[in-house]
């Protein structure tokens, strides 16, 4: 076996370790809203529990590409490609850590009646969800116009957050004894109007990635 072909065989362990903590942090944002819309104490137990699995995952990737820095000394293209994973784990952690706020949330509030049928806040978890299939997917097909359309569907997320953050916000007026709840909400929200955020930040390293230009989108 070539030193070349060992090298490349690390380079895609490497992405599928990526890929691998992907499928991990959509998995717990889904199960993170879902345990708040249903008040499933256990669903949100088992988000927080495998938050250390995402975590330990984005040290082991994190450990992958410093070795093969320092072993290959990579230049130009190979270079992106660790670096990028650098960077996108680091951003697909955060996704995992604003999961397990959510699970946090779901936990405080399951044994209230909810001031209303959640609705919005799963939709605004799918549109995320999706953004972050498809930076998933532009990854491993290295798709510039998908990563773009994933930034672009950032504003959506971002127009639901403000509609849904005043619906909240005329609850607590209306009705005290809604405020407590409410703020959790909120706080939920915020937690996934970030996710859409991170998740723009993986698009802009794989345009990166792909055509060596740092495109920032805000």
């Amino acid at each position: 076996m070539t030193t070349r072909h060992t090298y490349d065989q690390e380079l895609e362990n490497l992405r599928q370790d990526i890929l691998r903590m992907g499928s991990l942090v959509q998995m717990a944002i889904h199960d993170a809203v879902q345990s708040l819309a249903k008040q499933d104490v256990e669903l949100a137990q088992k988000v927080i529990d495998g938050d250390d699995v995402i975590d330990k995952l984005e040290i082991d990737i994190e450990d992958t590409c410093m070795l093969l820095i320092a072993k290959q000394q990579p230049l130009a293209r190979d270079l992106r490609i660790i670096a990028t994973g650098l960077k996108i784990t680091t951003d697909m952690e955060r996704v995992g850590d604003h999961a397990f706020d959510i699970a946090k949330i779901a936990q405080k509030t399951a044994k209230q009646p909810l001031i209303k049928p959640l609705i919005d806040i799963p939709r605004m978890a799918a549109m995320a969800q999706k953004m972050l299939q498809d930076s998933l997917e532009a990854y491993v097909n290295l798709d510039i116009a998908l990563a773009e359309q994933v930034c672009r569907a950032d504003d959506a997320v971002d127009d639901l957050y403000n509609q849904v953050f005043r619906e909240l916000l005329t609850y607590m007026m209306e009705d005290p004894h809604t405020i407590t709840q409410a703020t959790q909400l909120m706080f939920v929200t915020r937690y996934l109007e970030r996710v859409a955020d991170h998740t723009t930040n993986i698009a802009e390293w794989i345009i990166y990635l792909v055509t060596g230009q740092r495109l920032r989108k805000k």
